[in-house]
């Protein structure tokens, strides 16, 4: 007769959380690497660029490895879409507050995810596309 608790998908809902929090992260690093810095150079803050520079020296070295970055980033989206999409049906607990806990953290979860989407395609954005227009534009 086996002992084991039965699954009230609160493990599924946290791990759900989590992955989407950590994408988070690793998607603002797209960010900071690139939609950043063009910003500033746009708005005309290149002195305010080179003194962020000086504070923050890992900023250069995400730059000169952006595609790993976005590689990175990128597979932290999937491993959290996956898990998004697999926990999307998981239970809930039959507790009422449990319950209404459950459902807001997968709630939440899944606009973290959205939001992370956003900002790597911004970053994706200044990191590969305006570059290229903007070489095309000026050639």
């Amino acid at each position: 007769m086996s002992t084991a608790p039965a699954d009230d998908g609160l493990r599924a809902s946290a791990v759900s959380a989590w992955s989407s929090w950590l994408t988070l992260f690793a998607s603002s690093g797209t960010l900071v690497c690139c939609a950043l810095p063009a910003l500033l150079v746009t708005l005309g803050a290149g002195a305010a660029l080179s003194s962020l520079i000086a504070v923050v020296p890992g900023l250069v070295w995400i730059s000169e490895y952006k595609v790993e970055v976005f590689a990175f980033a990128g597979l932290m989206m999937a491993g959290s879409g996956l898990l998004q999409w697999r926990n999307r049906t998981a239970p809930c607990p039959l507790d009422p507050a449990l319950r209404h806990a459950c459902l807001r953290t997968r709630k939440t979860s899944a606009r973290v995810y959205v939001i992370s989407l956003a900002v790597y395609v911004v970053g994706g954005w200044f990191a590969f596309v305006q570059p290229l227009i903007g070489a095309q534009t000026a050639g």
